[in-house]
């Protein structure tokens, strides 16, 4: 079984900081493999770029794969996309195809504290 993880959990695993987690959220850390949609390396790429971020994109996915067995998602894009057209209650482009992806692969389980996205997600976890 897979789950899908947000932004801001990835930061928080590479900080080694668990302490932020919600107890269902690290059950779910250890129940699932651990996915992320290709939209967190871009917003990862962009933190990095604004100065929110000291480290690039690829060394956390790196750390993450390496420690969590952490995977990028290749689901099809079109799918991603078709299933983005529908998440209106957003308008921030990396929360909608994060959403998206999920959705797009069997409506996952993902991973946020977001509050926006679990009002509009039922398979958050938190």
């Amino acid at each position: 079984m897979i789950a899908y993880l947000d932004t801001h959990v990835l930061f928080w695993l590479c900080e080694n900081r668990v302490e932020r987690l919600s107890g269902p959220a690290l059950d779910a850390l250890n129940q699932h493999d651990l996915l992320v949609s290709p939209m967190v390396a871009v917003e990862l790429a962009f933190l990095h770029e604004i100065g929110r971020s000291k480290r690039v994109a690829q060394d956390i996915l790196r750390q993450l794969r390496e420690q969590l067995g952490l995977r990028v998602c290749d689901h099809s894009f079109a799918d991603v996309s078709e299933a983005a057209t529908f998440e209106g209650w957003t308008r921030d482009p990396f929360d909608r195809i994060i959403v998206a992806q999920a959705k797009a692969n069997g409506y996952s389980p993902l991973i946020t504290a977001d509050e926006k996205i679990r009002e509009n997600y039922p398979r958050t976890v938190w």
